[in-house]
């Protein structure tokens, strides 16, 4: 039986890189204290499942040392933890993902001869932020008077990420790596990320994340691709980041989702705090957080009072229950955007991809998902 000539320190590598203990993998693999100590080596069988359950590639047990492994793009994150530890598996691998599916996109619409839309890499930092923003909304048919008609925030949420993908933006939202529901992806770690380029622009959202966040980030985010910046961010309402970019696309996505001077025009200063962020949060169907960030914006209130406010918010809709489950071919559609779900049925339809590259981009294996999920947006045979 051949066995692997796999270095201890690989496997304390891996080990560390997946945030895994020892003692909990060992209840696994009842033979890692001896491979740790070279007492005994796995067979190749044992390392590859040892690869698997790490999360680690496999041919990387056979490097003479660990590798580095930066993050691959731009890394603008402000959480003490996110900007200072090792970045995790489940945040490479979706990176990864998401730059395969962006290439491939990428090629889809040279090949379609689309040419590049104007919307990426049209701004700069020293833009005014009202007038960057109001020219946003005129790009995405961002609407307040359609927004307040709607029934609830999360509506205006979903038709947000559907006016992002209408202008030509994948937008990305899942909570898990790939479709593995047993990798989930940490808010702690990251929120989003933006993958500019002009004919495969992509906003990955991190679904875990209470969809209060969500919102602010794929503002955030497409603020990034109006300056045509790649990058990787952790923002919030409440965030002050000291990086000029992150500042200027914080403001950006406030200003679009509520923008000041209609907050201030209606905002009742002498109503209950509470009652008030309920009111206006219905009004721009946006999070109670983005409407406290404004009235804050607006000189009502204290730094003080705002802070403590947002805790308390943060608090409550931690606690809320959110709702799992679904349709499975919606859900698949969102994980990697309609439009480049749509674009990749539709390729292997007319035979310019095959059906194995679209399984892999889509991120299942039968042939019967694939044609229920053609059917479900309206692409089939």
């Amino acid at each position: 039986m051949t066995r692997a000539p796999v270095k201890p320190e690989m496997l304390q590598w891996a080990c560390e890189r997946a945030g895994l203990e020892i003692a909990a993998l060992a209840q696994r693999f009842p033979k890692l204290p001896e491979w740790l100590r070279e007492e005994a080596r796995p067979t190749l069988k044992q390392l590859e499942n040892f690869a698997k359950a790490t999360h680690a590639p496999f041919g990387y047990f056979f490097l003479p040392a660990p590798p580095e492994e930066p993050i691959p793009i731009p890394d603008f994150r402000t959480m003490p933890r996110a900007g200072t530890r090792r970045p995790s598996p489940d945040l490479l691998d979706t990176i990864y993902i998401c730059q395969q599916r962006q290439d491939w996109y990428r090629e889809y619409v040279h090949v379609s001869g689309d040419q590049p839309f104007p919307f990426v890499g049209s701004a700069t930092t020293a833009a005014d932020i009202v007038e960057v923003a109001a020219d946003m909304r005129d790009a995405l048919a961002f609407d307040l008077d359609e927004r307040r008609r709607m029934p609830t925030w999360l509506d205006a949420l979903r038709r947000f990420i559907e006016q992002a993908d209408n202008l030509g933006i994948l937008v990305m939202v899942s909570g898990v790596v790939g479709n593995n529901n047993r990798r989930k992806l940490d808010p702690q770690e990251f929120r989003g990320f933006a993958l500019s380029d002009p004919l495969a622009p992509v906003v990955f959202i991190n679904g875990a994340d209470t969809r209060a966040a969500q919102m602010f980030t794929l503002a955030h985010e497409l603020a990034h691709l109006r300056l045509g910046e790649t990058a990787l961010t952790d923002v919030e309402p409440r965030s002050a980041p000291n990086h000029d970019i992150e500042s200027w696309c914080n403001r950006v996505a406030a200003e679009l989702l509520a923008p000041l001077e209609v907050v201030i025009a209606e905002y009742d200063s002498r109503a209950p705090l509470n009652q008030e962020m309920t009111r206006l949060a219905r009004r721009f169907k946006v999070s109670t957080l983005v409407v406290l960030r404004r009235i804050y914006d607006a000189d009502g209130l204290t730094r003080d009072r705002y802070l403590q406010a947002y805790d308390e918010e943060i608090a409550r809709l931690m606690s809320l229950s959110s709702s799992s489950g679904g349709n499975f071919y919606l859900t698949t559609a969102a994980r990697v955007s309609k439009r480049f779900a749509r674009a990749v049925v539709t390729s292997t339809w007319e035979g310019r991809s095959s059906f194995t590259e679209a399984f892999h981009l889509l991120g299942f294996k039968k042939m019967s998902t694939f044609r229920e999920l053609g059917q479900s947006m309206g692409v089939a045979v």
